[in-house]
Parts: structure tokens; C-alpha cells; sequence
């Protein structure tokens, strides 16, 4: 299968940016430049920007279904109370549903790669195979002994049957709750799950400072103290909020791979704090943004977390320059890329890299004039203006229709859920 897009303004995250073309062969980039040749499908860009599929790096898909149902919650209070008492209650079926509701969301909006961290994720897998989304997915392991061997059971069961799936769009990874709800045996069972399968480590970091406190009650240490005891820093690491970075951890950090996911508006709404992105990219630390899930964000909608992180910056540094356009559009793309480890693949419009391409229609008055595409991007673009979503070479959204499945009927299936889980 062949694929043209034509004449649109490529923002490629890998040079500067300008007018042209770009061939798509099956799954990846072929060409980039003016181009003439047969085809089996043209796309026509013109007036359009053509850029790189956003990257969602920490959510939980399978919340779609507790938007707007807990708000104004502290952190721990709003999971204790309002939160794990209706997961306790969730089916397969309610978290697949879930799935597919943030998968369309997530697809309407720009986002062709996501991170979860939830459970029942084969259910998440199986939505994202039908839509066609890239996704790296982590069983949540949490609690302590027979629990938390079950969970690491059911982490290894997911790697066995969905890593590498859907011609590698899926992958599975280790996911630990978070350093204050995985006491030491569970850390080192998912330490040891990790070195096994040879994957990266997904984990809440440093949310809160409710978290600060509890970690110096519980062991004497800072999180990052405890993960590091851990062995954790000796893998691909996948940090998510890291709003609480002190000094001390700051210097661990610089030596890690992978990176920290900045979830602003969720840190915002939980009263988490800012994280100070701007010193973290200044020692050398991959930052990469993600929505969380819709518990705590209400959107699934990247552009908005743009919009956020470069806002907040600016007010923590008093400075319109803390954190430029270009440079939070990075976050999303290849930067998002560096921090999951699949940069090789996708983050960047380049010759060879996979397919996964958005086009944002600017025909519309909050995008016009078009002085500064990066500004755009940054500051006027939302979820809606994205006309067209390819991933892996495939058109999965096109003139802002979902082609694999019929978004009515997935809504209706998710409020008839909504009806009987809530009342439970």
C-alpha cells in the first residue's frame, strides 16, 4: 500500500520545517521531498500541517469511565475513597469498553502512541489492536505478598501474550504502582520480572508531597533513595508526575535512561504542584508529557497538556521564555519517544521510521493567520483541529472519522456501563 500526502507544511521534529511531500510504503516513511509517482491513495495537505502522531506517555486508558465522577479530590483521598472502590467493582468487559472510548478519544485528538499503566490491560490490547493504535502496556503490580504475586503473574502473562503484537505496534512493559504502595519484596519481584524480560520499568515518582512525607514515615528515605536501593535506575525507567524532584534525586536522574512524564493538568487538578521541567531539560533529563488518566485530567486531548506545560513554566519562572513552543511540541514527539525507548521507531517524520502521522486542518479562525507553526501548534491547535490520524501506514482516522469502528455505538455502551457501576 502506498500513500501520498501532498503539499502540506511538515513539522518534522528532524529539520527545519517546510513545504513537500511525503510517501508512505506500507508501514514506513519512504521519501520525503517533492514527489511524483503512482499511488494508491493521495492525500492532500495543502494549507495543512503534517507532523508527527503525538505520544501520550502516562495514562490509564480504562478510566474514561470516572470522568467527572471525583472532582475536586486530594491525591490520596480521591484514590482511597472515591477511586479503588469502584475499580474493586470493574469487569474485563467494562475495562475494554473503557479502552475503546479512550482509544477514539485519543485518536480524534493526535495521540497515535499511548503508555498505560492500568489492569485487565489484555483488554486494553485488544482495543487497541481493533483501532489500530501503537500502545505499551503495563500490568499495575501493587500491595504486598499473595496479591502481589498474583500481579506479577498476570504482568508476565500479558508480556507472553501481546508483547511485540499487531506487527510490533503493541509492546508490554513492567509497571510498579509507585514506590509507597510496593513495599521491598514487591519491588524486587518486579525488579527481578523486568531483568527477565528484558523490559523498561513504568512507575508513578514523586507525585505529591503527601508522598514525600509518607516515604520518609514508611523507610527513612526519599523515593528516589528506595527506588534506587531497588535497582530500579539500572533500567530503562519510565517516571511519571515527577512534581517532587529535589536536589539529591535531580543528580540520580542525570544518570538514568529514559526519563521523566510530565502530566500537568492532572498535577494541576490534584493540587500535586509544578514540576520544575525547565531544570530537569536543563541537566539533561528527557521529559516527555501524558494526559493520566480521565479520573484526574477529564481529557485525553495532548494539545491541551501542550498548552499547560509551556503556561506553567512560564508562571514558575516568571519568564515568557522558560519553556519555548518548539521545545513543548519536542515533549510530545521525540522527546515522548526517547523517554518510552521507541525512538528508533516513531517520534520523527524521517526516511524509515514508522508512519505514524498526523494532519491538523488550519482552515479554521482560531488558526489563522499562520505567522509561527510551533506557536500554532503550541498556543491555538486543540484535539479537534486534527483532520487525519495515520499509524504504522495505516489511515485510521480520515476527514475526522474513525474507520474501524462506530464511535455511537461505543458510547452507548459505555454510558449502559456507567448506569450499572456506579450504583453498585
Amino acid at each position: 500500500m502506498k500513500v501520498l500526502i501532498k503539499n502540506g507544511y511538515i513539522v518534522s521534529m528532524a529539520t527545519e520545517i517546510h513545504k513537500g511531500d511525503i510517501l508512505i510504503e506500507d508501514d514506513r516513511i519512504s521519501r520525503i521531498g517533492m514527489i511524483e509517482c503512482d499511488v494508491d491513495k493521495v492525500i492532500d495537505a495543502t494549507n495543512k500541517i503534517v507532523m508527527p502522531g503525538l505520544i501520550n506517555a502516562h495514562t490509564h486508558v480504562g478510566m474514561s469511565l470516572f470522568r467527572g465522577y471525583s472532582d475536586e479530590s486530594e491525591l490520596m483521598e480521591w484514590l482511597s475513597k472515591k477511586i479503588w472502590p469502584v475499580e474493586n467493582n470493574m469487569t474485563k468487559s467494562d475495562v475494554y469498553h473503557a479502552s475503546l472510548l479512550s482509544g477514539i478519544e485519543m485518536i480524534k485528538s493526535g495521540t497515535t502512541t499511548f503508555n498505560d499503566h492500568y489492569f485487565y490491560e489484555e483488554e486494553t490490547a485488544r482495543a487497541a489492536e481493533l483501532l489500530g493504535l501503537r500502545a505499551i502496556l503495563a500490568r499495575a503490580i501493587i500491595s504486598s505478598e499473595e496479591e502481589a504475586i498474583k500481579r506479577i503473574a498476570e504482568a508476565e502473562e500479558l508480556y507472553n501474550n501481546w508483547h511485540n503484537k499487531c506487527d510490533g505496534r503493541i509492546k508490554v512493559c513492567v509497571g510498579l504502582h509507585a514506590p509507597y504502595t510496593c513495599p521491598p519484596d514487591t519491588m524486587k519481584m518486579g525488579v527481578k520480572l523486568a531483568d527477565r524480560l528484558g523490559t523498561p520499568i513504568h512507575i508513578h515518582y514523586l507525585e505529591t508531597r503527601d508522598e514525600v512525607k509518607q516515604m520518609r514515615e514508611m523507610y527513612n528515605m526519599t523515593s528516589t533513595e528506595y527506588l534506587k536501593k531497588a535497582g530500579v535506575f539500572n533500567y530503562h525507567v519510565m517516571l511519571a508526575h515527577g512534581v517532587q524532584v529535589d536536589a539529591d534525586s535531580l543528580e540520580t536522574l542525570k544518570d538514568i535512561s529514559g526519563g521523566i512524564i510530565h502530566n500537568p493538568i492532572s498535577n494541576q487538578k490534584l493540587g500535586s504542584g509544578i514540576a520544575d521541567i525547565k531544570k530537569l531539560r536543563d541537566n539533561g533529563i528527557n521529559v516527555a508529557l501524558g494526559t493520566d488518566g480521565q479520573g484526574s485530567t477529564n481529557t485525553l486531548d495532548m494539545f491541551e497538556e501542550i498548552k499547560s506545560a509551556a503556561y506553567l513554566q512560564k508562571v514558575l519562572y516568571n519568564s515568557a521564555t522558560a519553556l519555548s513552543a518548539e521545545d513543548v511540541i519536542k515533549m510530545a514527539t521525540i522527546e515522548g519517544a526517547k523517554v518510552l525507548g521507541i525512538d528508533s521507531e516513531v517520534g520523527s517524520l524521517e526516511e524509515g521510521k514508522k508512519a505514524d502521522i498526523i494532519i491538523i486542518d488550519t482552515n479554521k479562525p482560531h488558526l489563522c493567520p499562520l505567522h509561527n507553526i510551533y506557536s500554532l501548534l503550541a498556543y491555538s491547535v486543540n484535539g479537534a483541529d486534527v483532520q487525519t490520524s495515520i499509524i504504522d501506514g495505516k489511515v485510521v482516522m480520515e476527514d475526522r472519522k474513525i474507520t474501524s469502528i462506530d464511535e455511537e455505538d461505543v458510547m452507548r455502551d459505555c454510558r449502559r456501563i456507567v448506569e450499572s457501576l456506579f450504583r453498585k
